[in-house]
């Protein structure tokens, strides 16, 4: 009784019904599951990125497309997704994208060359957007305040087990399969996905009643707003340096330490479990202090790493382990307190503001990817100078922001 009283008083702006099948937590664990679906989809094949070089005799760089061009037009995939579940309903944008990814998964295991493989992987990046921008959508929908940057921390720390999980999985498959089981694995992630999202009941209340080319303008309607537009690019450029890592990271434990694709999976988890501890440390400190001193801070944080990561980082793996490991904790610490902040912005057209977050972060992200993808002599003193100079614009932009009457504080 008490715990659908909970459900209750945590349901604003959505539904009326608590749900049914899944349950509050179940509901949590698929917003979890569905909000891990990037990093599953990325993280899963990084151990196998050079051996498909190999298996395809194709360059590095056209192999990394398969990674890049994912972010790229996974953010794309967002601005379309996310408004569209405004109108017609989150659990119906939902299924129809998880029923194309899963199909896109096993097509990607069927490659006969490295241009199908991208272009497939392209197909499962654009329907990526829909799982993304729902899963934020419905945490908007159904929980609001402090109770939503706690289920927020209890998402991100969550999700973060997939980063973990995800290379050293990907490690042991390669040990047993080809990079194709990589691909079989992710089909299979897709239909548990399905699943769940079968079990899910609609959590929107009110849609909205324009055509679907007005739906989409609502994008241009929520960038208008100030307090949110602020505050999406002082956030997402963060992703620049931390995408450079993701994307860059097998090759400089790999290649450039000489470490073995099981011993990378363990460094690259190593790294990932302070992304868990993150969410977590920020429940207990926000109980004793303010979330904007937080996120000050953690930029602070972020500076300082980038600058050890520049000078010391290329001497040996775990002291490039040991340097990157604050910037990496200062990121999950404030990605609660930000996301929540954004949404907190935006009272209506939600999937649309979830659509946009999504968008920004991974086009910065790209960015990052990018950057760190050309030929320089040596990937770790730029990634540092990345985190270095991208975290010290990013708390200058904060620190003027956080401060204008047009951003609204959540109480």
């Amino acid at each position: 009784m008490n715990t659908e009283m909970n459900i209750k008083n945590n349901l604003v702006g959505g539904s009326s019904k608590s749900q049914k099948y899944l349950g509050e937590k179940g509901l949590i664990i698929l917003i979890s599951f569905l909000s891990a679906f990037i990093p599953l989809s990325t993280d899963l094949y990084l151990p196998a990125l050079p051996r498909m070089a190999e298996n395809f005799a194709a360059a590095p760089s056209l192999v990394n497309l398969t990674l890049t061009l994912f972010f790229v037009f996974f953010a794309a995939g967002t601005l379309l997704w996310g408004p569209l579940s405004d109108k017609y309903g989150r659990k119906r944008i939902l299924l129809t994208g998880l029923v194309i990814y899963t199909a896109a998964s096993a097509l990607c295991a069927l490659s006969a060359s490295i241009y199908q493989l991208i272009g497939f992987r392209i197909l499962q990046a654009v329907v990526s957007g829909a799982v993304t921008s729902v899963g934020s959508a419905v945490v908007k929908d159904v929980y609001t305040g402090r109770k939503r940057e706690s289920v927020l921390a209890l998402v991100s720390s969550m999700v973060m087990i997939a980063p973990i999980v995800a290379p050293v999985l990907g490690a042991v498959l390669l040990n047993f399969t080809s990079w194709r089981g990589v691909f079989w694995a992710l089909t299979v992630v897709g239909l548990i996905a399905i699943a769940g999202g079968i079990a899910m009941e609609e959590t929107i209340e009110k849609r909205y009643e324009g055509n679907i080319f007005q739906s989409m303008g609502r994008l241009g309607v929520v960038l208008k707003n100030p307090g949110f537009s602020s505050l999406i690019i002082t956030f997402s450029i963060m992703a620049i340096p931390i995408m450079s890592f993701i994307s860059s990271s097998s090759y400089i434990y790999i290649d450039q330490f000489g470490l073995s694709e099981q011993l990378f999976s363990y460094y690259f988890a190593g790294n990932a479990f302070f992304m868990v501890l993150g969410p977590l440390l920020y429940i207990k400190i926000s109980r004793h202090y303010k979330s904007n001193s937080i996120i000050t801070i953690g930029y602070i944080v972020t500076c300082i790493s980038g600058l050890l990561i520049s000078l010391f980082g290329s001497k040996s793996p775990w002291l490039f382990a040991l340097v990157l490991l604050p910037s990496t904790l200062a990121g999950s610490v404030t990605r609660p307190p930000s996301v929540s902040l954004m949404l907190e912005q935006q009272q209506e057209d939600t999937g649309s503001a979830a659509s946009l977050m999504a968008f920004s972060f991974t086009l910065f992200g790209s960015l990052g990817m990018l950057l760190i993808s050309l030929n320089w002599s040596n990937r770790i003193v730029i990634m540092g100078l990345l985190y270095f100079i991208i975290g010290l614009l990013s708390l200058i932009l904060w620190l003027v922001v956080s401060k204008k009457p047009f951003v609204r504080q959540i109480s």
